[in-house]
């Protein structure tokens, strides 16, 4: 029976999908995209200090052995065979940073993550170095200077951390975002490890030069950034090493398995909604939420707050694409921190309930400006509020308007990705954790006056990972040819409220967001270690 089984099956690719709030590994059959299997883990979030975030590198290891283990049993049990699964993609939380080193394979000191507002005196200082005419660093990356890329973040670390400072004296110390980290443990670690990322992760660091595709001198002299600890820079879909990880018996299964795909979490949604055209977009509901929209092969800079960074390069021979991307820092978080912090709901899946209860915030409004704003404002200095309350407000509305702040903040960035692309979106494509929740699509719906538009898959940044590594050289199991990719069943939100309500209600939000401006004056928290 089993035998019968496996030959239906066909080639299968695993994607590791490593993100901010949980880890997971899942399995696709490359010929249907069908998800077969997959196993999460929900990873620790520490916070040392006001405004700082961080997270154990060799915990975010742990679970993806755990989550790869997991899910091999899950396919045991399915009577498919593993060793049907010919390559491994990794799709990562971005510009999360991580210094190990080389010879232990031990990190030294935790990831501080994209979150994380340690930074912004940093910030302050370099942005003073930078001419008014002259934003080589914008002009070079894409990207506007702030505590949310990783240049500053490993500049912190060089700065105030001895065994950082140490290690790299002694040649010891590799830097790498989340993806590297886990690649070149995958492949070895200490004993022969692969110490590469892919281009789009690399477009997030603000050390790489989106137009030439490299390390730029000029942007790591500014940043004071020894480019000997940079991993080499690959495309998001090649051979970058195989699977050495003897020492889990169990993942160990999957020992010479090639890892060929690497995307960036973002770009990797955006391949997995297959938004492979021009103008193509995307939004993704995870920790935070996260609108791209693909320019092809050319770099558009905005005149709206976006970012522009490297969509995709599927293959070494082939072109680089870019997106304009807006970011917003809080969106499922915000979900987590009722349950984690104010303890009004007790899982993440409570909130469709309660705010299902008043179908309404009832003129409550809800910033969660936790790490400071990101597009359209970047202003670090503003804070989380919750305004309009009266003494009829309730927890259910306090849930509600959450729900409605990740859909405000959507329109935000929608608004200005319409103004610089010219062409309003149609309807919005969606995806990520959240959009499991009925009541927040259908309130985007209503907030964008839009179509939102979902597929019954959600997992489109592991399918992405999953496609770039299947369809990597030398491996070959999954055609991007547009007549072999597989259809995708769609589920569709209409706007149900008049055109009229929906612009009164933006319109008190965006009242909201500038009360939320303002609130920090000098980041005390942040000298020196804990």
């Amino acid at each position: 029976m089993a035998s019968a089984k496996k030959a239906v099956l066909g080639p299968l690719v695993g994607a590791v999908d490593q993100g901010t709030s949980s880890t997971r590994f899942l399995v696709f059959n490359s010929k249907t995209a069908e998800l077969l299997s997959h196993h999460q883990v929900e990873i620790k979030q520490e916070f040392p200090r006001e405004g700082w975030v961080e997270q154990d590198p060799k915990e975010i290891l742990q679970s993806v052995y755990e989550c790869i283990e997991k899910t091999c049993e899950k396919l045991g049990q399915l009577n498919i065979d593993i060793s049907n699964i010919k390559a491994i993609g990794v799709s990562n939380q971005r510009e999360t940073t991580v210094v190990w080193d080389k010879l232990t394979g031990e990190p030294l000191y935790n990831a501080v993550v994209w979150l994380d507002l340690r930074t912004q005196s940093t910030v302050e200082s370099l942005s003073k170095r930078i001419p008014g005419n002259n934003n080589f660093v914008k002009s070079k990356t894409g990207l506007p200077l702030s505590t949310y890329f990783s240049a500053v973040k490993l500049r912190w670390l060089l700065d105030n951390v001895r065994k950082v400072q140490k290690a790299v004296e002694e040649d010891r110390a590799l830097f790498g975002t989340i993806d590297s980290w886990l690649i070149w443990s995958l492949t070895g670690g200490a004993s022969g490890g692969v110490h590469c990322t892919d281009v789009t992760n690399a477009s997030r660091t603000m050390l790489f030069n989106i137009h030439s595709l490299e390390w730029d001198k000029e942007l790591c002299e500014f940043f004071e950034i020894p480019m000997k600890i940079l991993p080499n820079v690959r495309s998001s879909s090649e051979i970058y090493g195989l699977m050495k990880i003897s020492h889990s018996p169990k993942a160990g299964a999957l020992e010479g398995v090639p890892i060929s795909g690497c995307l960036g979490d973002q770009s990797a949604a955006l391949v997995g909604q297959m938004c492979f055209q021009d103008g193509q977009a995307k939004n993704t509901y995870g920790t935070g939420c996260f609108l791209l929209c693909n320019t092809g092969r050319k770099c558009v800079f905005s005149e709206h707050g976006l970012l522009t960074t490297v969509a995709y390069k599927l293959g070494r021979d082939k072109p680089v694409y870019y997106a304009l991307e807006g970011s917003v820092a809080i969106a499922g978080a915000v979900i987590r921190w009722l349950r984690d912090n104010l303890g009004i709901i007790k899982s993440s899946e409570e909130i469709e309930k309660l705010a299902k209860e008043v179908g309404t915030s009832y003129g409550c409004y809800f910033v969660p400006a936790f790490s400071g704003l990101y597009a359209p404002y970047w202003e670090p200095s503003a804070r989380g509020i919750i305004c309009g309350l009266t003494q009829f407000t309730n927890k259910c509305h306090i849930a509600f308007a959450a729900l409605e702040a990740v859909c405000f903040q959507t329109r935000e960035i929608l608004d200005a990705m319409n103004r610089d692309c010219g062409i309003p979106l149609s309807h919005l494509q969606v995806d990520g954790g959240m959009t499991n929740n009925k009541i927040l699509m259908q309130l985007q719906a209503d907030i964008l006056y839009i179509p939102v538009v979902k597929p019954s898959m959600p997992e489109t940044t592991a399918l992405g990972a999953a496609m770039a590594a299947g369809a990597a050289e030398g491996v070959g199991v999954w055609s991007l040819e547009p007549e072999d990719l597989s259809a995708v069943t769609m589920e569709r939100f209409e706007p149900q409220i008049n055109a009229e309500e929906s612009e009164i209600r933006y319109s008190t939000w965006k009242k909201a967001v500038m009360k939320s401006m303002g609130w920090v004056t000098t980041q005390s928290s942040e000298s020196g270690m804990p």
